[in-house]
């Protein structure tokens, strides 16, 4: 077993990042990347162990990469994540947060690489086939794609896992074996122990041939990506935000298309065509006065004024309240909204009376006069004047001394807080990168 591979997706300086399980093909994986180096000095190798927590040997197998990438002088980093099985299951959802926590741990420049291989690919065909999955889901894995800025690498893709036991016993690795991967209950393993030992005992190619199906999958998928590629762009706004007007005229095999590419862009899993056809009936096509939203495991799909959105759900500020005391310092604000800062070089709003206390709230009622605007408006009316979605109005902060408000920072003043004289000061929301 020759390092081709590796040499076929890595220059001679590549930082590497292996997500190092213990099993026997991220061993191989390491040890080969080691051999590697030994050619390339230049190549720079690391690993990441996620720990799951989900068996009781977790610990120990923790323990044993660390030793190994020490006998290999390899730095390697433990990485610990939760794991909430009670919407997808536990497969994915530790794939989820296995993935999650190896991206976030990669630095501009270094590639992840996974140890996947031809009999992984095999079953995660026949996991798509089982989903009813169109293309996209029967390309299964590539062996690199882009995940925003970082690159994954997938290097054994075209390896059968008996050639990686060869390997392993000729070098006399060391690797752990988990036990959950004896439990059928699991689908993988179901396919792993009994469907896949019958069918390549009938047809001994059938891995390699249907590793070549999944790659013609992902050539359409990749035709169809650069033939509606400009027409999405098009669709998109820079929020990411979807117009969908013109997907209601459109062929239903087109606006599918469109959707699932524009959901793979916010970074939703790729759905199902009933969920592709629920758009379609309860969202695009419902009335225009409704509020609907969909949920897709982590996310919500909602709409406002032509356009789609695809967010996590975001709890409602409406009970919180803060209390602006030294006005010298940022306030910091709650779920990861930013901080307000003072600015006293402009004089929007009126210095409060010593009387006024400045709090900070996230939930208005009632009627109120704008700055520069004739005429009262009802709060509801004035978040529809200026563009801002339903879901957005209960986490904006609001500026009050005592029960009066006096502005919502960058978007309105009222009468009530306007500054008379040069004495006043400015309100500044720095929401959070």
């Amino acid at each position: 077993m020759s390092l081709s591979h590796l040499a076929s997706l890595l220059t001679p300086d590549a930082r590497c990042v292996l997500a190092f399980s213990g099993g026997l093909d991220s061993t191989v994986l390491l040890h080969q990347l080691v051999c590697w180096q030994g050619q390339q000095p230049q190549l720079r190798v690391r690993a990441l162990h996620v720990h799951h927590g989900l068996s009781p040997n977790a610990d120990s197998w923790a323990q044993h990469c660390q030793q190994i990438c020490q006998q290999w002088q390899i730095p390697c980093e433990i990485l610990r994540v939760q794991v909430d099985g009670r919407h997808n299951g536990i497969e994915a959802a530790a794939r989820e947060a296995r993935y999650q926590a190896l991206f976030q741990q990669l630095q501009p420049g270094e590639h992840l690489l996974t140890a996947q291989h031809l009999d992984d690919q095999a079953e995660t065909l026949l996991l798509a086939l089982k989903r009813g999955s169109g293309p996209a889901g029967l390309a299964a894995m590539p062996s690199q794609r882009s995940v925003g800025d970082r690159v994954h690498l997938r290097p054994f893709l075209d390896i059968p896992r008996q050639q990686l036991e060869a390997y392993a016993a000729e070098h006399h690795l060391r690797w752990i074996e988990d036990e959950s991967n004896a439990d059928s209950r699991y689908d993988r393993n179901f396919l792993r122990q009994q469907i896949l030992p019958l069918l390549q005992a009938r047809w001994p190619h059938f891995s390699a041939a249907s590793a070549r199906s999944a790659a013609l999958c992902g050539e359409q998928e990749q035709l169809l990506d650069e033939l509606l590629a400009e027409q999405l762009l098009q669709l998109t706004d820079g929020r990411g935000a979807l117009h969908f007007p013109p997907l209601i005229t459109m062929s239903e095999a087109r606006r599918h298309a469109l959707l699932r590419r524009w959901i793979a862009q916010q970074g939703g899993a790729m759905p199902s065509r009933e969920a592709l056809k629920r758009i379609t009936d309860e969202v695009i096509n419902s009335r225009e006065d409704a509020r609907p939203c969909l949920r897709f495991g982590a996310f919500e799909l909602r709409r406002y004024r032509q356009q789609l959105y695809w967010l996590r759900p975001q709890p409602s500020l409406s009970q919180h309240s803060l209390t602006w005391q030294d006005r010298s310092q940022p306030l910091d604000l709650p779920a990861d909204l930013g901080a307000l800062q003072a600015n006293g070089d402009v004089a929007a709003l009126r210095q409060p009376d010593a009387d006024e206390e400045i709090t900070i709230r996230f939930k208005a009622q009632g009627y109120y006069h704008l700055l520069g605007r004739a005429g009262g408006r009802e709060i509801k009316k004035l978040w529809q004047e200026l563009g801002v979605a339903p879901w957005q109005r209960e986490r904006i902060p609001l500026i009050y001394y005592n029960l009066t408000l006096i502005c919502a920072p960058g978007l309105f003043i009222t009468r009530e807080g306007a500054a008379s004289n040069k004495q006043g000061w400015q309100a500044i929301w720095l929401p959070q990168q």
